[in-house]
């Protein structure tokens, strides 16, 4: 199931790129992802009452709710630089390089969660990185 979840994040997140950089043209990329984060937001909280999860508020710790509350912080800087980036290039080059958080996250991963990193996903994040290269150069 989680391979099917993932690749609708992909498929979405493609569709997020180019529906962005098509909806950022003439508008200050601050605003457009205010907007943006506006949507997402009626969305999730959408989601939480039409599953019934908003229960479990109450029980969330304050370890959880610090590292969801500094991710969400991540997430924020990352949308404005992202649509600030839309913006002013190309959106072919700015996918890529955006897409580089795979390899990041894979090294933060082996350092921070102490997952594997093996010789075979040094070797896809060697490659995932010499990709973007190509395609932004």
């Amino acid at each position: 199931m989680w391979l099917i979840l993932a690749v609708g994040s992909s498929v979405f997140a493609a569709l997020t790129s180019i529906l962005a950089k098509i909806g950022v043209e003439g508008v200050n990329s601050n605003l457009a992802t205010a907007l943006r984060t506006g949507v997402v937001l009626i969305m999730a909280w959408g989601m939480v009452f039409l599953t019934g999860a908003q229960s479990g508020i109450s029980g969330i710790s304050r370890r959880s709710w610090l590292f969801l509350i500094l991710s969400g912080l991540a997430t924020g800087a990352s949308w404005l630089c992202y649509y600030k980036a839309l913006q002013l290039g190309d959106a072919s080059k700015v996918v890529p390089v955006d897409k580089m958080s795979v390899v990041i996250t894979l090294i933060l991963a082996a350092v921070f969660l102490k997952e594997p990193f093996t010789a075979r996903s040094a070797a896809g994040a060697a490659l995932i990185a010499a990709g973007t290269l190509l395609m932004v150069i």
